[in-house]
C-alpha cells in the first residue's frame, strides 16, 4: 500500500480544509506571535522581558496552546499545514519536532544562531533537538525523571541511592519485602510510553531502530534482550502487584500521592514533585517530616553496572517556516533561552534548563538543591524515538503494553512490533 506523504497525511488527519493566516499590521515594528504551551506565566514573563531587550525592534505576544500535548500537536499541525503566517515562534514538545521538521514546516535554522544556542547544552537536549544530523529547534527547557525515594524504606533495604546506583530488581525487592508500592506510570497515556523507552534505552537498545526510515520500513528494535528485560520489568511490578491496585491508570500526579502515602517508596517522576511536595507542607497536607525523607538519585538501572538512560522531555522553540519575520523570530529565540532567562523559568515554574550554566544560578540551587543530580542526568537522558511517525509508535505501545500486569517478556515485544508495524503500512488502524 502506498502511503501519503507526511504533509499530506497531517492536512487529513486534522481535517484541514481553509489557511488559518493571521492578518499584520503594515507599518511599525512587527509583532512575533509565540505559541506557548501552558505554565505558570514564565513564558509570557520572558516575552515581556526579550520585548524590552530589543528596544523597538520587534514586540512577542503570546498565544497559549491547549494542554494536553496531543491536542498542541494536532493544532500546530494543521496551521503549519495551512502555510500559516501567524505562527512565528511555537514551544513544541521534543517527540513531535521530526514530524514537522520533515514535511518543511519549520524554518531551516542559520548556522550562526545554531552554534550560539547549542553552547553549553545538556547532550540530552542537542540530541532532542535534532533531525537528520542538523539542529531544527533551539533548546529551551529539558525534563528528565529522577529516581525519588523515601529515605527511611532505603535504609532499611540496606541502600543508598544518593551514593551508589541502584537496579529495578533491587527497588522490586524492597518493595515487595517492605509490603510499599512502588511509583510508575502505568496508565494508557503518553507517561507509558516515556517508561517504556527509559527502560529499553537503559538496557541498550532502541524502539526504533532506523528511525529516520519510511514508514514502510522502519525497523522496531522490540524483539531484543533490551526489549524483553523491560517487558520481564513492567510485567513483573503489574503481575506482583509492586504499582499498587491504582497502577493501569496511574499517571504522574497519581503516582506522586502513592509516594505521598503510608506505603510509598521509591519513585521514578519529573522534578514538579519537589515543587508540589513543598507546597503540600506549606498547605499542611503534609508533615515536615515527610519531606525530609524525601531522597533523589539518577534514574534506576536495568542491568547492574550498565548506566542508565532517564526519560528526556522539556520544550524547544520552533520558528515557523511561513512566517513573515523569520530572521527576527530566531534573534528572538537567542534571547528566550538565554541562561538566566532559564534560570528564571526553573526557580518560578519548576522547569529545568538546557542551559548548564543555569544550574548555577544560586535562584535555582536555592529553590531545587538536586538541581546537580538534574543536570546529570540530562547529560544521559535519551529521548524517545525520533520519527515522523512517532504518534503511531507511542499509541501502539500503549495499545500492547496496557495493563502492566499483561505484559509479557516472551510474547509483548513480538505483539507490540507486529501491530506497530501493520498501522505503518496502513494495514490496521490505531
Amino acid at each position: 500500500m502506498r502511503r501519503r506523504t507526511r504533509s499530506a497525511a497531517l492536512a487529513v488527519a486534522v481535517g484541514l480544509v481553509v489557511p488559518l493566516a493571521a492578518c499584520s499590521s503594515s507599518s511599525g515594528p512587527p509583532t512575533l506571535t509565540w505559541y506557548i504551551n501552558p505554565d505558570n506565566g514564565g513564558q509570557v514573563e520572558i516575552a515581556k522581558r526579550c520585548t524590552e531587550a530589543a528596544n523597538g525592534a520587534y514586540t512577542i505576544t503570546t498565544e497559549t496552546l491547549p494542554r494536553d500535548a496531543g491536542a498542541q500537536r494536532e493544532q500546530l499541525a494543521r496551521r503549519l499545514a495551512a502555510k500559516d503566517s501567524s505562527i512565528d515562534i511555537m514551544s513544541l514538545d521534543p517527540p513531535f519536532i521530526p514530524e514537522l521538521a520533515e514535511p518543511g514546516f519549520l524554518a531551516p535554522m542559520p548556522s550562526d544562531v545554531a552554534d550560539t544556542v547549542s553552547k553549553d547544552i545538556v547532550q540530552g537536549a542537542i540530541d532532542g533537538a535534532t533531525w537528520k544530523g542538523k539542529l531544527v529547534t533551539v533548546p529551551f527547557w529539558a525534563n528528565t525523571q529522577l529516581l525519588w525515594y523515601r529515605k527511611s524504606v532505603a535504609q532499611k533495604a540496606g541502600l543508598d541511592p544518593s551514593k551508589n546506583p541502584v537496579t529495578w530488581k533491587q527497588l522490586m525487592d524492597a518493595a515487595a519485602d517492605q509490603d510499599k508500592y512502588l511509583g510508575v506510570q502505568g496508565t494508557k497515556a503518553e507517561s507509558l510510553t516515556v517508561w517504556i523507552n527509559a527502560l529499553v534505552e537503559s538496557a541498550g537498545g532502541h524502539i526504533l531502530e532506523n528511525p529516520e526510515a519510511s514508514a514502510d520500513d522502519l525497523k522496531l528494535g522490540l524483539e531484543s534482550d533490551a526489549g524483553k528485560d523491560a517487558a520481564d520489568i513492567i510485567g513483573t511490578i503489574g503481575k506482583k502487584g509492586l504499582g499498587g491496585p491504582g497502577l493501569p491508570t496511574a499517571d504522574e500526579n497519581a503516582t506522586l500521592t502513592v509516594f505521598q502515602g503510608d506505603k510509598g517508596s521509591f519513585m521514578v517522576n519529573w522534578p514538579f514533585v519537589w515543587s508540589a511536595s513543598q507546597g503540600a507542607v506549606k498547605d499542611g497536607t503534609l508533615d515536615q517530616s515527610f519531606l525530609d525523607d524525601i531522597g533523589w538519585a539518577l534514574y534506576p538501572e536495568v542491568t547492574e553496572g550498565t548506566e542508565s538512560k532517564p526519560p528526556y522531555g522539556g520544550i524547544n522553540l520552533g520558528v515557523g517556516a511561513f512566517s513573515n519575520h523569520v530572521a527576527m523570530a530566531y534573534q528572538a529565540t537567542e534571547c528566550i533561552v538565554k541562561p538566566e532567562n532559564q534560570a528564571y523559568y526553573f526557580a518560578t515554574n519548576g522547569n529545568p534548563p538546557a542551559s548548564t550554566a543555569a544550574y548555577d544560578d544560586p535562584e535555582v540551587k536555592k529553590a531545587f538543591p538536586m538541581a546537580d543530580v538534574i543536570r546529570e542526568s540530562l547529560e544521559k537522558a535519551a529521548p524517545r524515538p525520533q520519527t515522523p511517525y512517532y504518534n503511531e509508535v507511542s499509541v501502539g505501545l500503549q495499545q500492547t503494553w496496557h495493563p502492566p500486569a499483561s505484559v509479557d517478556p516472551d510474547t509483548t515485544p513480538q505483539k507490540s512490533t507486529d501491530f506497530i508495524t501493520a498501522v505503518l503500512r496502513g494495514e490496521k488502524l490505531l
